[in-house]
């Protein structure tokens, strides 16, 4: 594929959940065709609201801007990132031991009291003293982009030829996170060799991104150049992870991508995704129906709890 032919579809959620039969089918047709082409595809016609967006964005440039040591003390020790702060540097590629140019916080599903995997989860934070407001906003988008990765899970489903909800009831109650990114000006903060985000693929099932603040976004197509991917105002990009094209024998191939450092020493860039998990326990375990006669299994059976803790060693998130 030449560079100049290079294409990432964009699909209208409304022709899936409202279509007729022969519009269902053809969101199924180019959202699965371009996920499996390219890694990506660009939503539109989501519940994500620009308020949701904005407001979030606002809460994280509040939190981001407060000083490192008030930062600090919303780390959950030994909690390997899943809730809260987690500073500048710290997580890296699987393959680049230099830390990424950005510091995080993440907001999980939300349980209630009692529920039998907060103890899994953990409970999330909110720095609400600081930043009022903060809990509101962010949680409304969760709830938001958790919606809409649903409805995309049932899509692929069908695009693979499997029951509606194969893949979306994986993720009820599952371990997804919203991560709420800020990577500083390089002249502020800087490690020698390093970039916002290094050449990775996502851990998780799919991801979603509402619009970053400022470019840099790129993936690797399949004939390995690179594009620029960065989605307009009010559009959600979402690629494929490595759960699921694990699970689904690589019938999908998870999405290689990278943020690059910007030629500006100012820039400063905030970004939002929202990586889909399952529950704990789901299996990732290819399904017979999408196997051809013969066609072996390309990875053994492992619970997404035990994948997800095998990678988050390899980012440096956890020892």
């Amino acid at each position: 594929m030449a560079p100049s032919a290079f294409h990432v579809d964009t699909v209208h959620l409304d022709q899936f959940t409202e279509g007729n039969e022969r519009e269902r089918a053809e969101f199924v047709r180019i959202l699965g065709g371009s996920l499996k082409d390219t890694g990506f595809v660009k939503v539109a016609g989501h519940r994500v609201t620009p308020a949701d967006v904005t407001g979030a964005y606002e809460a994280a440039r509040d939190f981001f801007a407060l000083p490192e040591e008030v930062k600090r003390r919303y780390i959950v020790p030994d909690g390997g990132g899943a809730r809260g702060f987690t500073p500048f540097g710290q997580e890296h590629a699987k393959d680049n031991p230099v830390g990424d140019l950005k510091e995080f916080w993440h907001v999980g599903q939300e349980l209630p009291p009692g529920h039998e995997l907060l103890a899994i989860y953990g409970e999330n934070l909110w720095p609400e003293a600081e930043v009022p407001g903060f809990k509101a906003h962010t949680l409304a988008l969760y709830r938001a982009l958790e919606a809409c990765a649903g409805t995309l899970l049932e899509a692929i489903a069908l695009y693979l030829g499997l029951p509606l909800r194969a893949l979306a009831d994986m993720i009820a109650d599952g371990n997804s996170i919203l991560r709420i990114i800020h990577y500083p000006a390089l002249k502020d903060r800087y490690l020698e060799g390093g970039v916002r985000a290094s050449a990775h693929e996502d851990i998780n099932l799919i991801t979603l991104l509402p619009a970053a603040t400022g470019s840099g976004l790129q993936l690797l197509d399949r004939d390995g150049v690179w594009h620029s991917v960065d989605g307009l105002e009010g559009e959600i990009v979402a690629d494929a992870g490595d759960m699921l094209s694990r699970h689904v024998n690589l019938r999908i191939p998870s999405t290689t991508h990278r943020v690059v450092n910007p030629d500006s020493p100012d820039a400063v860039r905030y970004s939002m995704p929202f990586f889909c998990h399952p529950r704990p326990d789901v299996l990732l375990d290819c399904p017979d129906s999408l196997r051809a006669p013969g066609e072996p299994k390309l990875f053994e059976p492992i619970s997404a709890h035990a994948f997800l803790l095998q990678r988050l060693r390899e980012i440096g998130l956890i020892p």
